[in-house]
């Protein structure tokens, strides 16, 4: 299962917008999954003041990362060169990252996101 970045927020967030059975599912999972480049997206976000965290987004995603028991993928060669060979569906880069890491490592994405559906992937949320 990867989660992506809304999700990662709303996971930190209690739960937010995801609903009681994605987060039981979250919870049996063995192994739960964010890419590396939920990093950058919420780095960004913070910085442009989109988003306010309660710590610097270096120590934020430590904190929630070792609270929740998840894994980081990093952006590897591989995924990097897939994500560019996608069809033109999504339009956000960080996405399509996103996308071609579920592709590769063959994992469910929890998105409320109804474009990555298009792309074939299994996706809850």
């Amino acid at each position: 299962m990867l989660l992506d970045t809304c999700a990662l927020l709303w996971l930190s967030q209690g739960g937010g917008k995801l609903s009681a059975e994605i987060c039981r599912q979250i919870n049996k999972q063995a192994a739960v999954y964010v890419s590396a480049i939920s990093g950058f997206e919420i780095g960004v976000k913070h910085q442009k003041g989109k988003l306010i965290l309660p710590a610097g987004p270096a120590d934020w995603f430590k904190t929630v990362i070792e609270h929740h028991n998840l894994h980081t993928l990093p952006l590897s060669l591989e995924i990097c060169i897939r994500s560019s060979q996608l069809p033109a569906i999504h339009s956000d880069p960080c996405d399509r990252f996103i996308i071609a890491t579920a592709e590769i490592h063959k994992l469910k994405v929890i998105t409320a996101d109804s474009l990555f559906t298009k792309y074939g992937i299994s996706v809850a949320g």
